[in-house]
């Protein structure tokens, strides 16, 4: 059991009012809010330890530096990987897959496959796409079924000769349905394919074993996870790294450098040219300690109870319909009102204090699938409480009896 009002005192914003009612954040699978510990750390860094790391003898870059490298260790324990070597900090889980489009995917040649699933996050689509563009590779999409869930069975027999890797969200941002992803990385090293876990709206939520997963790439933000924004993970298999060629150029990433030649750095660093957002990799590792000590197997729970709470409560709605029925599925409910714009639906929300996502989420194939515009879509933190799950059902009754 977790103590929600002890949790709740470490987020002052959820103090706030909207439209003069007390706020109810659930919109966590777009940003989650972070901790006094989180806001605390970069205030601290800033006011006694901001210099430039690994460019510096001077004290305070070697105590930046430090922190940051701390962070990166952190980051390695919480997924498990083997090395630190193997934690490359990005912008977020976008820049993290462009990475990988862009420096893997120059091996990749005209005709061979990447295999993708019909509910993917853009992020992980529109690289691809522009890799396609200028290696005429081919795109195959796995479909899902009625509840929202990958058709295995299409997706093993999608694999052929010519497949070159397959990259799928551990759990859908939209349906929220959880990937078996463990058993599809297996059907892709059957076939000797190597598999990218877009893991964004699966780290928050769920214990992350790179390792136990045996996954080729695996990707994930700080801003979803109770940490600062703009610090992105890429997690790699240090061979593959060590096989990539660097993405970018500049600073930082380099041994030595001429004007004829440049022999770059090791790993990580190798990926990580120019100054990266030191003060929010470092204060992302108090954002771990927050998942961690608060316990992630405690804050599944939780989130899910008020999920399922939530959403039985949506469905005795008049005109209520919800996508996303897996067997396995994390705290995200999207839903429409018969006859309603979503955006409409959460504009009323909103001005009842409950803020919700709405729209496509970033995932119009997904939309085109379902055969609608878009969805509304509340999704459940650490500290959300019973009382707000009642407040949603409450707000979309009160919305639907004035919109219908």
């Amino acid at each position: 059991m977790i103590d929600v009002e002890k949790i709740r005192r470490q987020f002052p914003i959820l103090e706030r009012k909207v439209s003069g009612r007390q706020l109810v954040y659930l919109d966590n699978t777009a940003t989650s809010q972070a901790p006094l510990s989180v806001v605390e750390e970069i205030g601290r860094i800033y006011r006694g330890h901001r210099a430039n790391v690994h460019r510096g003898v001077h004290t305070l870059s070697q105590e930046m530096t430090a922190l940051q490298e701390k962070s990166r260790d952190k980051v390695r324990e919480f997924i498990n990987a083997q090395s630190i070597e193997e934690i490359i900090f990005t912008r977020g889980t976008t820049e993290s897959i462009n990475l990988v489009a862009a420096s893997f995917g120059q091996r990749f040649r005209e005709g061979d496959e990447i295999i993708l699933t019909v509910m993917e996050h853009h992020a992980n689509i529109v690289p691809w796409q522009l890799l396609r563009e200028r290696t005429r590779i081919k795109l195959k999409v796995v479909e899902i079924n009625e509840k929202g869930e990958i058709d295995l069975e299409q997706y093993e027999a999608l694999f052929s000769e010519k497949t070159v890797l397959a990259s799928f969200c551990h759990v859908s941002n939209v349906l929220g349905t959880v990937n078996p992803v463990k058993e599809m990385i297996a059907t892709a090293h059957r076939h000797g394919v190597p598999a990218l876990v877009d893991g964004a709206q699966a780290s928050p939520h769920i214990k992350i074993d790179v390792r136990d997963l045996d996954c080729d790439f695996y990707v994930f933000s700080s801003h979803k996870m109770y940490g600062p924004s703009g610090v992105g993970i890429l997690y790699g298999k240090r061979e593959l790294l060590e096989s990539m060629p660097p993405w970018q150029g500049g600073g930082e990433m380099i041994a030595k450098v001429t004007f004829n030649h440049t022999d770059f750095a090791d790993l990580p660093f190798k990926f990580e040219a120019g100054t990266p957002d030191y003060i929010g990799i470092a204060a992302f590792s108090k954002a771990i300690d927050f998942i961690n000590e608060t316990g992630l197997g405690n804050i599944e729970r939780h989130e899910l109870e008020l999920a399922r709470f939530a959403e039985e409560g949506l469905r005795n709605i008049d005109g209520i319909r919800i996508y996303g029925e897996a067997k396995d599925k994390g705290p995200v409910i999207s839903f429409l009102l018969a006859g309603v714009h979503p955006y409409d639906l959460g504009l009323l929300l909103d001005k009842q204090g409950v803020e919700v996502r709405t729209g496509h989420h970033c995932a119009m194939p997904l939309m085109d699938r379902l055969g609608i515009p878009g969805t509304v879509r509340a999704s459940f933190a650490v500290y959300n409480t019973l009382d707000e799950a009642k407040r949603l059902i409450s707000a979309v009754e009160t919305a639907a009896s004035i919109l219908k």
